[in-house]
This record gives C-alpha cells, sequence and structure tokens, in this order.
C-alpha cells in the first residue's frame, strides 16, 4: 500500500537457480571428448556433443535429505547431480549425463493408473534389446515407482513444478562402467488439467574431473 501512496513500483523478485561446480543457468560447460568417443560405442546414446549450453535447472529435494539438480542442456539432454547431506561440492555422490530417448503422451486416466502400477517399475527393463535391471528394489515382492517432485528454472525467469514417478535401471558394460535408465512417469497441472507423459531416459557415469566449465 506504502509503495503505491509514494509512488514507488514494488520490483519482481525472480528465484534464483541454484548452482554447483561452477554449473549455472545460461553457462555452459564441456565433457572429455576423448573419454566420451571411448565409451560411446558401447551405449544406446549416439552422437553425444562434448559442449553443452545450459538452458534450464531443475532441483529436487528428497524425502532423505538429500538433493538432485539437473542442468538441461541445447543437446536434448541434462547433466545430473546428486548430493546427500548439504549443498557443497562435497556432498556429491553421484554424476551422470542423460539424454532424452523417448516422451510419449498418457491419454487417459486408466493408462496413467497402469503406468504407475505395473509398467514404470519392472524386474528389468528391455530396450533397444539390451537388458536393465531394476537398481531400487523395495523389501518384499513389489517395488513401486519413488515420487519426487522437480522445481524447473527457466532462462526467461519462469519456474514450473513437476512430479514425477520413477525407477531406475542399469546394465553392465565392464570394467566397471555401466548404462543407466531412467523410466518417469510426469505430471503437470496446466490450466486446471493433467499434462501426463512417460518419459525414457538412458544415461551414463560421469567423472567431475572430466567437465570443464566455460563460464
Amino acid at each position: 500500500m506504502f509503495s503505491k501512496l509514494f509512488g514507488k513500483k514494488e520490483q519482481k523478485v525472480t528465484p534464483k537457480a541454484p548452482e554447483i561446480m561452477g554449473l549455472y543457468l545460461g553457462g555452459s560447460f564441456e565433457l572429455d571428448a576423448l573419454k566420451l568417443k571411448l565409451i560411446q560405442p558401447q551405449l544406446i546414446i549416439e552422437n553425444a556433443a562434448s559442449y553443452h549450453l545450459i538452458q534450464a535447472v531443475g532441483e529436487v529435494n528428497l524425502d532423505t535429505g538429500g538433493k538432485i539438480l539437473r542442468f538441461y542442456t541445447d543437446d536434448d539432454a541434462f547433466l545430473q547431480v546428486v548430493m546427500d547431506g548439504g549443498d557443497t561440492e562435497n556432498h556429491i555422490t553421484d554424476v551422470k549425463l542423460w539424454y532424452f530417448y523417448d516422451t510419449k503422451t498418457v491419454g487417459s486416466d486408466s493408462q496413467w493408473q497402469q503406468l504407475l502400477n505395473s509398467e514404470i517399475s519392472k524386474p528389468d527393463y528391455s530396450l533397444e534389446g539390451h537388458e536393465f535391471e531394476r537398481v531400487w528394489d523395495a523389501v518384499g515382492e513389489e517395488s513401486p515407482p519413488v515420487a519426487m517432485t522437480e522445481k524447473t528454472f527457466e532462462e526467461d525467469g519462469d519456474t514450473s513444478t513437476t512430479d514425477q514417478f520413477i525407477m531406475l535401471y542399469e546394465r553392465d558394460l565392464g570394467n566397471d562402467n555401466v548404462e543407466t535408465l531412467l523410466v518417469s512417469g510426469e505430471e503437470k497441472i496446466i490450466n486446471n488439467n493433467h499434462d501426463r507423459c512417460l518419459v525414457i531416459s538412458t544415461g551414463f557415469n560421469i567423472n567431475p574431473a572430466d567437465i570443464r566449465i566455460n563460464g
């Protein structure tokens, strides 16, 4: 009220996207091109770029007290950094580069429930003739998808929230390397309607020392 009386305009505060390892919204990074070239023939991913421009940042606060940061890039990929017990580089437990493999729209409530009940989480998952084994197994016969909520920060200052129901799979490549598979049922509320899709991504481990920040 006082700002209106005295003619002072209220300034819109734009939420600041999280940062880690020098990675930030609008910045860029490079991966070790030689290591990328050596591992790619073993992966489903093709033509992965070594140079990436960060166009959006996602943040997930886990029930365990940990955090996931995702740096979405111009190469249809995202660099994912997992932290446990704090928000500094000392708390990083895992870094992976993911590429989106496929996205399918979920058109009905019955299809959505079928995904959640039986299609996201299975003992194993087949993709392009490769068998991936489920990583997160619960005690007992059923291992339901893990629920989490991601807040995404865009370059134009907009933010959005997505509920996700995910399961992680992996297959052994030998030499202590694995290829990972992420199956995610994603749900947004847009204009009071449910916008749902099934997103499949494949990825692999990245050594933080193999990332060069370009600014």
